[in-house]
């Protein structure tokens, strides 16, 4: 399991053997079960996480306390309420189990102290942030904004190994329609 994530941290940033070793020893295998809670909104981050199996919602609920998912993560992705961890602050999103997981665990804590001294994880931690918060983040921010849900649909529906694993209040959630207007959305598409 563990050399999933060194794989995926490697293909940022080359990691020397010593940095290696250390993550080894701060990385511990979680599972949790469908609709367990990893992480509840309101409660401090302490970890960063790694999909290894299964799928995760990160979400919020909206003023009338209908949860509204900001992004899914699939086998392979980092997951954490990352601007909690920077900002030492509860967080504002909660972390599901939408299926069964298995995960990497790992202190952010202690990863953030190793980064001070092992500028390869340092290296890691810019190129996963440039990539995924500002390069993925930006055209998502955009679509929001700029995109109805009819397209947001339709570019949520080419990623088809998501697509098929999500319920279909998840994608109304994600498009932030209500579950008969997703029904409507998708009627037209047949059309």
């Amino acid at each position: 399991m563990i050399e999933k994530l060194l794989f995926e941290m490697n293909s940022y940033a080359a990691l020397s053997l010593d940095t290696t070793e250390v993550l080894k020893t701060i990385c511990h295998v979680k599972q949790f079960k469908k609709n367990e809670l990893i992480l509840r909104a309101g409660e401090y981050a302490k970890y960063y996480y790694f999909v290894c199996k299964g799928l995760l919602g990160y979400y919020r609920p909206d003023a009338d306390g209908n949860i509204v998912y900001k992004l899914f993560f699939e086998e392979n992705s980092f997951c954490a309420s990352t601007a909690a961890i920077i900002e030492e602050k509860p967080s504002k999103f909660s972390i599901v189990a939408l299926e069964d997981v298995q995960l990497i665990q790992y202190s952010a804590k202690v990863f953030r102290e190793l980064m001070a001294t092992h500028h390869d994880l340092a290296l890691f931690q810019i190129a996963y942030l440039e990539k995924n918060w500002v390069v993925k983040k930006e055209p998502l921010e955009i679509e929001l904004k700029w995109k109805s849900a009819k397209e947001r649909y339709i570019e949520l529906h080419k990623n088809q190994s998501l697509f098929k694993r999500l319920k279909q209040h998840h994608i109304a959630s994600y498009l932030g329609v209500t579950p008969t207007q997703l029904s409507r959305i998708r009627k037209e598409l047949k059309s």
